[in-house]
């Protein structure tokens, strides 16, 4: 398997004046990401990293990003994503458990003890090379295919996260598998990166540079807005965009009647209503399944045909329905998937254990290991592999792999908390949510904000509710059946006891009805705050444009991120109707295949 950084210097030196990378207004042809990369890559090597190392990178989405990853294994090392808006207590915890070599970041945090710090345009000063290596150029052994390419940290159900180490082959092996499959085009095109880095299906995104692909960077302030980012794959032409289902509810009517990049849809089921509007719409797009533990994709199908289902393995992938014994299930029955191939990681970092424990044995390739998904499906009709659920406790929302014994323990460790317990609940279809219950002498805002500053925001329940006891099954387990629905009405909407004046009517009641619908609560105020009543950026963005559709107004998502309450923004809106600036957005109609499909 052809390593990525030789295949990115065969398109260097093919092609230095092709654009490698678009970030806001910076612009990087291939030329100037090999020198970028080679710069930084040898003042990592100044300051003793190695094959085998670990590299923090802790960079904003800008062109910086993709060259300090680059220059992470130019340097023959492993790179650690450290996003800049997960809380410091996580950061802190994730270097730590990497044991990091080196620090590559802007701003010099997190900051490790004795850990050397880089800014991403750092130079090597020709001072302290380590003994066995060289200064300038490439590493003197060539990296091997088992060594180390990255390491991401996911939801662990202990309450810790886990990193999951990923070997260069396996990378390597995805593109290809990719390319031969059909999913990548032979020829060039323009990525759209939108995953976060910390988010394992970026790998697919961004490393694409390496097969001469031009990656464009959509940067934080146009992934919260899908109107920017319609207009930004519209301006570069971008040929290929992955998001979740959830994100594509955003994009859909920003991009009626516009031509559709190839898409490709993964981290979390695609629902039927969602594959029976792409798939009669002509629309380009793939559903991919794999977990980060077998290298981001492991599965593909056209997003066609009858109807949601999983597809075939890629090639170079085994895939195994097994029942408890390890036993093939026959068509028809559920079982456990399994997974096999060049894609497997290598383990948790640290944790050899945990690492017996998923990857196990595979029976039919003697002396091969195996990844247990504990994800159920089955072979339904005419052979097609469907998506049944999981075997354990682990959620898929927002694309993000959710643990909901960490969020359980992450919320038992706050003071005054006796116990826990995390569900999920759907408020609206297709818009599943945590919720969260505890037991203490504590308030559901005060837990919400204490949270907040030590896990992401996506472990954060959108509710939380304070009982008396949690409900218990007779062998004294948690009783999750029995746990209050009422629980989906955070505190301030339930003891308002009565329709809000906000919602008493008129333009503000609109507002809040909105609200309501998307937020799935009652009774609201005029003093509530969006996100302490459980809601995100996406939810942020169905009010927005739920509001543009109704009122037929020029709103932006920074109008209710910078509104400190409902009536803040219920005026935000007021003045926007009063302008009367714009038209309503048009609704979803026919779309174009993506030229060259």
């Amino acid at each position: 398997m052809t390593d990525l950084l030789d295949r990115l210097r065969d398109t260097v030196a093919a092609h230095p004046g092709r654009t490698a990378v678009l970030a806001g207004a910076d612009r990087l042809d291939f030329a100037e990401l090999d020198r970028r990369t080679a710069a930084l890559a040898r003042a990592l090597r100044e300051r003793g990293v190695g094959r085998g190392d670990r590299v923090g990178v802790h960079l904003a989405r800008t062109a910086d990003l993709p060259v300090a990853l680059l220059a992470v294994w130019r340097a023959g090392a492993a790179y650690v994503p450290l996003d800049p808006a997960y809380p410091a207590e996580r950061l802190a915890h994730m270097a730590a458990d990497a044991r990091l070599a080196a620090l590559i970041s802007a701003d010099g945090l997190p900051a490790a003890d004795g850990v050397p710090v880089l800014r991403p345009d750092a130079a090597a000063d020709g001072l302290g090379v380590p003994p066995g290596r060289q200064a300038g150029g490439e590493l003197p052994q060539h990296a091997h295919p088992l060594d180390p390419a990255y390491v991401i940290y996911t939801s662990g159900s202990t309450g810790r996260p886990k990193g999951v180490e990923v070997p260069r082959g396996a990378v390597a092996a995805l593109v290809t598998a990719l390319e031969a499959s059909g999913a990548y085009r032979a020829e060039p095109g323009v990525v759209g990166w939108n995953a976060s880095v910390s988010f394992d299906a970026s790998v697919q995104q961004w490393a694409r540079i390496c097969r001469g692909d031009t990656v464009l960077v959509i940067g934080e302030e146009h992934r919260a807005d899908p109107a920017r980012v319609a207009a930004l794959l519209a301006e570069h032409a971008v040929t290929d965009l992955d998001l979740t289902p959830s994100h594509w509810e955003l994009l859909r009517e920003p991009l009626a009647g516009a031509r559709v990049p190839r898409l490709f849809m993964g981290g979390e089921a695609v629902p039927e209503r969602t594959w029976r509007e792409l798939a009669d719409g002509g629309v380009d797009a793939l559903n991919l399944y794999g977990p980060t533990e077998c290298t981001v994709d492991a599965v593909t199908a056209p997003i066609s045909g009858p109807g949601p289902h999983l597809g075939e393995p890629l090639p170079g992938v085994s895939l195994h329905l097994l029942d408890e014994k390890l036993a093939p299930v026959p068509d028809g029955v559920v079982g456990e998937l399994y997974l096999a191939g060049p894609g497997l990681a290598h383990g948790y970092l640290g944790r050899p254990g945990l690492t017996a424990e998923r990857f196990v044995a595979d029976p039919v390739a003697t002396g091969e290991r195996m990844y247990r998904t504990g994800d159920q499906a089955r072979r339904g009709e005419g052979g097609r592999l469907e998506y049944v659920g999981r075997v354990d406790r682990q959620v898929k929302l927002r694309g993000y792999r959710v643990e909901l014994g960490e969020v359980e323990h992450a919320l038992a460790r706050l003071a005054g908390v006796r116990a826990a317990a995390v569900t999920v609940h759907e408020p609206a279809p297709g818009d599943r949510r945590l919720a969260g219950y505890v037991t203490g002498a504590v308030t559901a805002a005060e837990l919400t904000e204490r949270l907040r500053a030590t896990v992401p925001a996506h472990l954060v329940p959108s509710v939380i509710t304070v009982l008396d006891a949690l409900p218990l099954t007779p062998n004294g387990k948690v009783d999750l059946a029995a746990l209050p629905a009422s629980a989906a009405a955070p505190a301030s909407a339930a003891a308002s006891g009565s329709a809000a004046d906000s919602g008493a009517g008129g333009l503000a009641g609109q507002v809040a009805e909105v609200w309501g619908t998307v937020l799935g609560v009652t009774g609201l105020r005029p003093t509530d705050d969006f996100f302490s009543l459980g809601g995100h950026s996406i939810a942020a963005l169905r009010v927005v444009h739920l509001l543009r559709r109704r009122l037929g107004i020029e709103l932006q998502l920074r109008h209710l991120l910078d509104s400190a309450d409902l009536a803040a923004f219920t005026a935000t809106v007021e003045r926007a109707v009063a302008a009367g600036t714009a038209a309503p957005r048009p609704a979803l109609t026919a779309r174009a295949r993506a030229a060259g499909a």
